[in-house]
């Protein structure tokens, strides 16, 4: 579904700002470059930024999202902007040389045209150098625009060129919100917007029945940890081990029990509206009233530390029952 200004400014704020300006202002630049982590929604900006420039009904600077153009736009139809992304592994230099000669051409309908080009970092060598001559000569009405998740590798003559905008991490409460929106269940919405913050991974991991599962033996853990404590050994080698079958999955099954601590120590602390797993709210508040804050610093040290350790080549099976010896104490 395509974003609206307002919801993307709710992800990127000084991003949507700058771009609000240059549009009020009429001060566009004729090049810019996105630079941020998959899912930080450099592509939703992109068609919305087009949009600004050819919308018939601009209001102030949000495109009205209805007329001829923003619709077209939005299905991939408007004969004047151009989106090029890797063919195979990488940006050949036909491709950029066939956007230039498309360029040559008046515009169909004006003299606007906007290109847009996905993973920058990807031309060829020969590409990066024709799309160099074409930054240098700027037509007045033609915008560009590059993205990439790897900045680094874009080459400093075309850095140069273009203006840079960064898109920061996508905040947990943003992603929250927008899985819901989705028709996530807000306890998979919460912990899934903890995982990561990349939007697309969020949506993919609440809707993977793995991770759901996994949810559910992590707190099962906890609450043998917690009141059941001679369980806890024999949950770790009946359910935990055949479950969390590598180390992948061992650093996410720990993550999960991190998160469950640390709403711990939200609750003793005051922020209860911050805590991940909402629909434990009851039993959290118990366990927050029974253990001291230390004890639960204590304990996510602990479970860092395990973290650390399974990267090493430690035997997981007595790192976890390590840790849950650890946990057991106090």
């Amino acid at each position: 579904m395509n974003k609206t200004w307002d919801e993307l400014a709710d992800y990127q704020p000084r991003v949507l700002k700058l771009l609000a300006n240059s549009i009020v202002k009429n001060r566009l630049a004729h090049a810019y470059l996105f630079e941020g982590k998959k899912g930080t929604g450099k592509m939703e900006v992109s068609m919305l930024l087009a949009k600004s420039y050819f919308c018939e009904n601009l209001q102030e600077f949000k495109p009205c999202g209805h007329c001829r153009n923003c619709r077209r736009i939005d299905s991939g139809n408007h004969p004047d902007v151009h989106l090029i992304e890797p063919d195979g592994l990488s940006i050949k230099k036909k491709q950029i040389q066939e956007l230039q000669e498309e360029f040559s051409k008046t515009g169909l309908e004006s003299n606007k045209k906007v290109y847009i080009i996905s993973q920058a970092d990807k031309m060829t060598t020969n590409a990066a150098n024709s799309l160099l001559k074409f930054l240098e000569e700027p037509n007045r009405e033609t915008m560009a625009i590059l993205m990439t998740e790897q900045v680094h590798q874009i080459l400093n003559t075309i850095l140069s060129r273009c203006q840079t905008l960064s898109f920061h991490p996508i905040p947990p409460a943003a992603i929250r919100l927008e899985l819901e929106k989705n028709q996530v269940a807000p306890h998979l919405a919460g912990i899934a917007a903890q995982m990561t913050n990349n939007l697309d991974d969020a949506i993919e991991l609440s809707r993977n029945d793995w991770f759901a599962e996994a949810r559910a033996k992590v707190i099962k853990l906890y609450e043998a940890l917690t009141s059941r404590k001679d369980q806890a050994i024999i949950f770790v080698h009946t359910q935990w081990m055949p479950f969390f079958t590598d180390k992948e999955l061992q650093e996410c099954g720990l993550d999960l029990l991190l998160f469950l601590y640390k709403d711990v120590i939200s609750i003793q602390i005051g922020k209860e509206e911050t805590i991940v797993f909402k629909d434990l709210n009851e039993s959290l508040r118990q366990h927050a009233l029974q253990m001291t804050q230390l004890g639960a610093a204590d304990k996510i040290t602990s479970i860092l530390e395990a973290k650390k350790r399974l990267q090493s080549n430690v035997n997981p099976q007595l790192l976890m029952e390590q840790l849950v010896l650890t946990l057991q104490e106090g």
